[in-house]
C-alpha cells in the first residue's frame, strides 16, 4: 500500500529540485490560484519570463492609482520634463499655453537646478564685461590655452593647441608677415627693364623656406620666453592664462618644443636661404629671449631691446631676397652692398612702429607691469612713454620718404604714407599731450594696429616699377628703335677686335 500525501491547500513552491514527480502530477491537477507562487528565480529575471509569457506589466497607471504616489512622483516627473522643454528654443511659446499652477510647481520642484543656471550664466556675463572692459585684446596665447584646457586629455588637438599656444600666434603672425613684405619689397633688376619680355623674379622656394624659418624661430624665442617668466606672468590678468601659468604643459615639454623650433627654423634658413639670414634668425633667438626677457625686470630700456629685435625680422626677408642677385653672397654683401639701404630702411620702420604701438599698450595695464615686476616707461616715467611714443610716430616721416629715395617705392609713396603717418602722428601727440588719459592711450594703441599693415600693403602696391609693368601689359610696349637694340656692323667688329688685342696683350704677360 503506497502513501499518497494529502494537499489540503496551495503548496507553494520555494524549490523545483525537491518535490517528486507524484507531487509535480498533483499540482498539475490542482486548480490555479489567484496568489502568486514566490520563486527562487531573481527579479530580473522574473520580469523577463513574464514579458516572455505575454503577462502584463506593472505600468505607470498602477503608481498613479495611488494618490500618495501619485502627488510624489508624477508630478515632479512632470516637473522635470516641463523644465527641460522650457529651454528649448521656442519654449516661451508652449509655456504659455500651459496653466500657471504647473509654472510655479516647475519653480518650486527644482531649485538647485535653477540656482545652478543662474550662477552660470551670470558668470559668463562677468567674463563678457571684463574682456569689454579690459584695455586691449587679450593674449592669443591665453586663448588658445583656455580652449586647450576643455579638450579631452591627452588628445592630438588638445595637445596642438598647447603646443601652439606656446608660440604667440598672432605675434608669430606679425613677424612672419614683415620678413615676407620686406622680402616682396626687393626690387628686382630686371623689373626696369623696358623691352623685358619674361620678367625675373623672385624664388618661391625661397619664400617658403624663409616663412617658415622665421615662424619656427620665432616661436622658440616666444616659448623660452615663456618658461623665464611663468611665475611673473600668473600675475597679469593678460598672460595669466598660458598654458606653463595653468601647467597644461611641463617645463621639459616647454623646452624641448622651444629648442627643436630653434634648430629646424634656423636649419631651414641656412639650407633653404642662406647663411646671413639663418645668422640673424638665431641671433634673435638669443636677443629676444636671452637679452629682453630679464631685462624687462631691470631696466627701461629693455623697451628699445624689444625694438630691434622687431626690427631684424624685415632686414631678414631683404637679405634672403638680395642673396638670389647677389654676386658673392656674403654678410657683407647682403648687409652693407650696394642697395642694401632699403633693408635697412625697413627694419627702421619696424623698429620706429613698435614704441608708439607698445607705449599706448602698456600705459593701459601700467598698474599690472607695476605690480608684476616688470621696468615699463609707461609707470616709471609717464611723461617719457608720452614723449617717446611721439618722437617715433614723426619719424616715420623720414622712412617712408626714404623709401622712395633708394628706389624702393614710387614717388606716389610718400603721399599716401604721409597721409597714414599723418594719422598716427595726430594719435600720438593727443596721447602726449593727456598723458594717456580721456581715451587717447586706446586711441593710438588701435591706430598702431591699423597702421602698420596699410603702410606695408602701400609699398608692395606701389613698389618701384611695379606700375608701369603692369601700364605695359595692359597697354602694350612703346615702338623701340632698332639701333638701341642691335648694334651696327662695324661697331661689332670693333668691339671683337678690343677683345683680342686684350686677350694678345694678357698672353705676352
Amino acid at each position: 500500500m503506497s502513501f499518497r500525501p494529502l494537499l489540503p491547500r496551495p503548496i507553494a513552491v520555494r524549490d523545483a529540485k525537491t518535490i517528486c514527480l507524484r507531487c509535480w502530477r498533483q499540482l498539475a491537477k490542482t486548480p490555479r490560484q489567484p496568489r502568486r507562487p514566490v520563486s527562487s528565480i531573481s527579479s530580473h529575471q522574473e520580469g523577463a519570463l513574464a514579458v516572455g509569457r505575454g503577462r502584463k506589466t506593472v505600468g505607470k497607471d498602477y503608481f498613479r492609482a495611488n494618490p500618495v504616489l501619485k502627488d510624489t512622483f508624477w508630478h515632479s516627473a512632470r516637473g522635470l520634463q516641463s523644465s527641460i522643454v522650457s529651454v528649448r528654443p521656442g519654449a516661451g511659446q508652449r509655456a504659455a499655453k500651459g496653466d500657471a499652477a504647473a509654472t510655479a510647481e516647475e519653480e518650486e520642484v527644482l531649485p538647485h537646478r535653477r540656482r545652478k543656471r543662474a550662477k552660470e550664466q551670470a558668470e559668463a556675463e562677468a567674463v563678457e564685461e571684463a574682456e569689454a572692459a579690459y584695455p586691449i585684446p587679450h593674449d592669443a596665447s591665453s586663448k588658445l590655452a583656455t580652449l586647450s584646457s576643455r579638450l579631452p586629455q591627452r588628445s592630438l588637438k588638445r595637445i596642438l593647441t598647447t603646443y601652439l599656444s606656446l608660440s604667440k600666434p598672432r605675434l608669430s603672425f606679425l613677424v612672419v608677415l614683415t620678413a615676407t613684405a620686406a622680402y616682396s619689397l626687393y626690387p628686382v633688376p630686371g623689373l626696369l627693364a623696358p623691352a623685358a619680355t619674361a620678367t625675373p623674379s623672385l624664388s618661391t622656394l625661397t619664400l617658403l623656406f624663409l616663412s617658415s624659418g622665421t615662424a619656427l624661430c620665432s616661436a622658440s624665442a616666444n616659448a623660452f620666453n615663456m618658461l623665464m617668466e611663468p611665475q611673473h606672468d600668473a600675475k597679469m590678468s593678460r598672460t595669466r592664462n598660458r598654458p606653463l601659468v595653468r601647467k597644461l604643459i611641463s617645463p621639459r615639454g616647454a623646452i624641448v618644443f622651444a629648442v627643436a623650433c630653434g634648430l629646424v627654423g634656423t636649419g631651414a634658413l641656412y639650407y633653404g636661404v642662406n647663411p646671413t639670414t639663418a645668422f640673424l634668425g638665431a641671433a634673435n633667438i638669443l636677443l629676444y629671449a636671452g637679452v629682453y626677457t630679464p631685462m624687462k625686470r631691470m631696466h627701461i630700456l629693455n623697451t628699445w631691446v624689444g625694438a630691434i629685435v622687431g626690427g631684424i625680422p624685415p632686414l631678414m626677408g631683404w637679405t634672403a631676397a638680395a642673396s638670389q642677385y647677389a654676386h658673392d653672397g656674403t654678410w657683407e654683401e647682403l648687409l652693407f652692398g650696394e642697395g642694401s639701404a632699403g633693408g635697412w630702411l625697413c627694419a627702421a620702420l619696424l623698429y620706429a612702429w613698435q614704441f608708439p604701438h607698445f607705449n599706448a599698450l602698456s600705459w593701459s595695464i601700467r598698474d599690472e607691469y607695476k605690480n608684476a615686476g616688470y621696468r615699463m616707461t609707461s609707470w616709471a616715467n609717464p611723461a617719457l612713454n608720452g614723449r617717446v611714443a611721439l618722437r617715433y610716430a614723426i619719424l616715420m616721416f623720414p622712412i617712408c620718404i626714404g623709401l622712395s629715395y633708394c628706389g624702393v617705392t614710387d614717388w606716389s609713396y610718400v603721399a599716401t604714407s604721409s597721409a597714414v603717418n599723418g594719422w598716427m602722428a595726430l594719435k600720438a601727440w593727443q596721447f602726449w599731450k593727456a598723458e594717456g588719459h580721456k581715451g587717447t592711450a586706446r586711441g593710438l594703441f588701435w591706430a598702431s594696429v591699423w597702421h602698420l599693415p596699410i603702410v606695408m600693403v602701400l609699398a608692395m602696391a606701389q613698389k618701384k616699377g611695379l606700375g608701369e609693368r603692369l601700364y605695359r601689359s595692359m597697354f602694350g610696349y612703346a615702338d623701340i628703335d632698332d639701333e638701341d637694340l642691335y648694334y651696327e656692323v662695324g661697331e661689332l667688329e670693333e668691339e671683337e677686335q678690343k677683345h683680342l688685342a686684350i686677350l694678345q696683350d694678357s698672353n705676352k704677360a
